[in-house]
């Protein structure tokens, strides 16, 4: 009978353990992907060797980098100091990440980060985020394409957040970092890669040129397509057109610099 009784203990240290596995791969996917995402990959229904995609005709998309850091951790690398400037590129990263947690920004998802330079997107998740139960009621009552707008504002708001981040680093570690932004809004294709180290990320046009949005911007400014600047211009924001510049495989395209307080303080090197 001992036999028998050590083998239903060691049956269940099994189940245990399988179970903690599979808590400890949905802790961990959680943080990879986003929840709505996450949830198609743990349990019994899911299918790893599926492809997970899905297309969505209206999502904004954002770059936000920090152009001067790359020179700053050249100048690190020279003094040995390669450690201190991860450091404080971990904690800029870190603080970005925090504001992801804010209630108006839960509709905001990171994409990824590319060096000193982050990439997010909101209108993928499930249900829009905007906090504030009047927001709620209010977006409620939206429509889908009112609602994929109010989402462009958001991202505007988070962008101009990610500069108040900013500027708390520069002032402790005595820096004048600043940021370069790029947004634009359009049909994307979304996806996990890799099915054991997953990756989510999103594809398309409407990336590509967000990407060189924040290029061949400026520092301490939003830049904008055209497109973009219509949307922001009715929901209040106002943007002066920049100019035209060119685009690979989309020829010159007009773009704009949303208005903000952010682009006064540090345009003039406030920072």
């Amino acid at each position: 009978s001992m036999k028998t009784v050590s083998s239903i203990y060691k049956n269940r240290t099994e189940q245990d353990e399988i179970e903690t596995r599979e808590n400890l791969n949905r802790l961990l996917l959680e943080n990879v992907l986003p929840a709505h995402v996450a949830a198609l990959f743990v349990g019994e229904n899911k299918k790893n060797e599926d492809l997970y995609y899905k297309s969505y005709d209206c999502v904004c998309v954002m770059f936000a980098s920090v152009p001067d850091f790359k020179e700053f951790y050249t100048e690190c690398d020279i003094n040995k100091e390669g450690l201190e400037c991860l450091r404080l590129l971990n904690e800029i990263i870190a603080d970005f990440d925090e504001l992801l947690s804010k209630p108006k920004f839960s509709g905001v998802e990171k994409i990824k980060t590319i060096g000193s330079t982050y990439m997010a997107a909101a209108g993928l998740s499930g249900t829009p985020g905007v906090g504030y139960v009047s927001r709620q009621l209010f977006l409620s009552k939206l429509s889908d394409r009112e609602r994929q707008q109010a989402q462009i504002g958001i991202v505007v708001e988070f962008a101009i957040a990610l500069t108040g981040k900013l500027d708390g680093i520069n002032r402790h570690s005595f820096n004048s970092f600043r940021l370069r932004v790029g947004i634009n809004h359009g049909p994307v294709i979304a996806g996990v890669i890799g099915a054991r180290k997953p990756q989510y990320d999103i594809w398309g046009n409407t990336v590509n040129v967000a990407s060189r949005m924040e290029s061949t911007g400026e520092l301490g400014k939003i830049q904008v397509t055209e497109e973009t600047s219509v949307v922001l211009h009715k929901l209040g924001y106002s943007c002066e057109c920049r100019g035209f510049i060119n685009v690979k495989g989309k020829g010159e395209l007009k773009t704009f610099f949303v208005c903000t307080d952010m682009s006064k303080q540090q345009g003039m090197g406030l920072s």
